[in-house]
């Protein structure tokens, strides 16, 4: 059974902490898009860890990881973190794999991303880590997979620099290669999550264009990037928090605003730890976007959605939440593609009786107090998609589950 956790937003949403939970139900598991720009927090007991590259099951002695053939891998940055998680006790040798058809990016892609963005009039803000170069020159068929890099013709055309760079890393990444497409039906009737990353906003064909990831972020990049084929996508999960973040430019309609609600702008992103994993970068923060929320439903076949952070809102005597847009003087409930319609529309609230009780002793739907359950099931009939699972915090225990995402 293959079970797929995406960002329901603009990324951040929690994901390597949903993904840390499931896996220990879970056989493999995949991380099948995006590279180093991603970011997962997860926290067990006292200790934190900062992924970017290694799917968050790693953290499971027992556990396979598979990186797919949708993700761009920086050498130096997958082994710096390979070389983090053994210094901390983690053994991720002989359980760490790479698809043979996943592209490398190389250093000077890096300075490539951040003059680009420098160059456009309206920057999009890329974490300059090369992402995009190297997603750009796969699509223009000038890319390097790993499979190539015992391709002694193609490695003769690269630059002397990038061979260089590449010396000290090829035996090792070529140790780690699979055929993921055979992993993956060696594994047909075993259960196997599958991690995105970013989030569905920033999709590159249904996402905020142009100002997105340049991978699939969505739940049809878990086929393309596993190696399987759509019909055998099982269940998906889209991961959101209470409230909205981004990073970066692009349209955020529900975004609050800096001057006049500057104390509940702080407060959310103090509370929340608002900032970037990869970057540190302070994130933008507003009330939940329902009208964008419901979108991502539509679009990914999300089968059940997964809150996190119900527990920044425990101490507000008041909560909104955004039901509609108001552009041009008319009333819109449908996520529009248009970045100058989003960039003019103001959000149409719904207001909502605070419950002002710690969420986080909560271990089941029935603990939480009555109004937070009512927010709860206002999102569920808006966007007509169940809340599966419910997180009150960053530990694993402070997670719990209303519908179990490995049974058919």
């Amino acid at each position: 059974m293959n079970v797929v956790v995406i960002g329901a937003q603009w990324g951040d949403e929690g994901k390597g902490k949903i993904v840390d939970f499931l896996a220990d139900e879970a056989k493999v598991i995949v991380r099948y898009a995006g590279g180093a720009n991603a970011g997962h927090t997860i926290v067990v007991g006292d200790q934190q860890y900062a992924l970017h590259l290694v799917t968050s099951g790693i953290l499971y002695p027992e556990k396979t990881v598979y990186l797919g053939m949708g993700m761009v891998i920086d050498p130096e940055a997958l082994f710096n973190e390979l070389q983090m998680l053994k210094d901390r006790g983690v053994n991720w040798e002989g359980r760490v794999f790479i698809s043979d058809r996943a592209h490398i990016v190389l250093p000077r892609y890096r300075q490539m991303d951040k003059e680009r963005d420098a160059s456009r009039k309206h920057p999009i803000g890329t974490t300059g880590r090369g992402i995009g170069t190297t997603y750009s020159m796969k699509s223009e068929r000038d890319g390097i997979r790993l499979a190539d890099l015992s391709w002694k013709e193609k490695m003769d055309d690269l630059e002397q620099g990038d061979r260089d760079f590449l010396a000290p890393y090829v035996q090792r990444l070529l140790s780690m290669k699979i055929d993921i497409t055979a992993e993956m039906w060696k594994y047909r009737d075993e259960k196997v999550l599958m991690e995105g990353a970013q989030g569905a906003l920033l999709d590159l064909d249904s996402g905020t264009y142009p100002y997105v990831s340049s991978g699939m972020s969505g739940a049809s990049g878990a086929a393309v990037g596993s190696g399987i084929g759509p019909r055998d996508l099982d269940r998906v999960l889209g991961v959101f928090k209470a409230y909205s973040t981004r990073v970066g430019n692009g349209p955020m309609p529900t975004e609050f605003d800096s001057e006049s609600q500057s104390e509940l702008y702080q407060y959310v992103r103090d509370t929340g730890r608002e900032y970037g994993v990869t970057t540190g970068r302070p994130r933008r923060c507003g009330y939940l976007d329902l009208v964008a929320l419901r979108y991502a439903c539509r679009t990914n076949s999300i089968s059940e959605l997964v809150l996190t952070h119900l527990d920044i809102y425990d101490t507000l005597d008041e909560i909104e939440a955004c039901v509609a847009y108001e552009i041009n003087g008319n009333i819109v409930t449908d996520f529009p593609s248009s970045i100058a319609d989003l960039d003019s529309a103001k959000p149409v609230l719904e207001k909502f009786t605070g419950w002002k009780t710690s969420l986080k002793e909560c271990r089941s739907y029935n603990e939480m107090p009555v109004k937070a359950r009512e927010y709860v099931e206002f999102i569920e009939d808006y966007c007509k998609t169940p809340v599966g699972i419910i997180s009150v915090g960053y530990k694993r225990d402070e997670t719990f589950v209303r519908v179990k995402p490995f049974i058919k």
